[in-house]
């Protein structure tokens, strides 16, 4: 499965997409919502 992150606070946007990494998923990581809005 592949899951969409927007996450303004790096540190915390960086362990989110290890973890859920580690769990299986493919993740993408946006800074923001206009990122994440172009990740879509």
């Amino acid at each position: 499965m592949r899951l969409l992150v927007v996450e303004d606070e790096p540190k915390t946007g960086d362990y989110l997409k290890q973890g859920l990494s580690e769990a299986g998923f493919m993740v993408d990581l946006a800074r923001d919502g206009l990122e994440g809005v172009t990740l879509h």
